[in-house]
């Protein structure tokens, strides 16, 4: 199978996950803010790890083969680090999110902006996730690009169970609820389009593409995921579940890398 096809059904797998992780709401089943935040931090570890053991380090190989020198596969590698977290912070400033709250206010009118915020956070942030992925199969190597693919899929359901138990707090059906929740992981196999089409032209784009995706994901982690995990007084837990993400999916990329 053609290895843009691959790398594309696999970012759509594991944007698909968002809706596997927000079934619990749609059947009933009443989850904690506690437990949510543990799960949210959970989903951090993974993306950290990710970050660097799928996507940094394979960059910094990357460009020590191609450019050769390691201080030149250093200088570019933070270059691809600083235009991935630019770029994201660039999207996330851009973002017409007034629209959400248009005609209210009050105290109702701002939680439901926080809640919207969140979720087109989820929603960007998915965006470069599926690059990422996408990226990992563009090389050609099938077992590159899988655990990646895996790790982000595993990481994508606790924040689809987290969309989808805000949205059922401010009075949104479960059939709503659920269905934004999978759609926030929708736009993951256009990331992963663009991901694997881009580094599949040129293995020069590659360690760009590595450091860049990981550079997104980092700015997420600090802007959004880890604030969010923090908000409400359960960063124990929190920190606890980023830390088995990041053993997981260390421990993914190690044995099926």
């Amino acid at each position: 199978m053609n290895i843009v096809l691959i790398g594309t059904l696999a970012s759509l797998g594991a944007g698909l996950m968002t809706g596997v992780g927000a079934l619990p709401a749609l059947f009933g089943r009443r989850i904690t803010r506690r437990t949510n935040d543990a799960l949210l931090g959970f989903a951090a570890g993974v993306m950290i790890s990710a970050s660097f053991f799928s996507l940094i380090i394979p960059g910094l190989e990357s460009a020590e083969a191609e450019y050769g020198g390691v201080l030149t596969s250093a200088l570019i590698a933070s270059c691809g680090i600083a235009l991935g977290a630019a770029t994201v912070a660039a999207l996330n400033e851009a973002l017409p999110h007034e629209h959400f709250i248009k005609g209210r206010e009050g105290s109702e009118a701002a939680a439901l902006a926080r809640i919207w915020l969140f979720v087109l956070a989820i929603t960007i942030h998915n965006f470069p996730e599926g690059i990422a992925v996408g990226v990992g199969f563009g090389s050609g190597s099938v077992a590159d690009g899988m655990p990646l693919a895996i790790g982000i899929g595993l990481q994508n359901a606790p924040e689809g169970l987290a969309v989808a138990v805000a949205l059922i707090g401010q009075g949104y059906s479960r059939g709503t609820a659920f269905l934004v929740a999978l759609s926030t992981g929708l736009v993951e196999p256009l990331g992963g389009l663009a991901g694997v089409a881009a580094v599949s032209v040129s293995t020069v784009l590659l360690p760009w593409g590595l450091t860049f995706a990981a550079g997104a994901m980092l700015y997420v982690i600090s802007h959004e995921i880890i604030p969010e995990t923090h908000r409400h007084g359960h960063q124990n837990r929190a920190t606890t579940g980023l830390v088995f993400g990041l053993i997981l999916m260390m421990l993914l990329d190690v044995t099926l890398g």
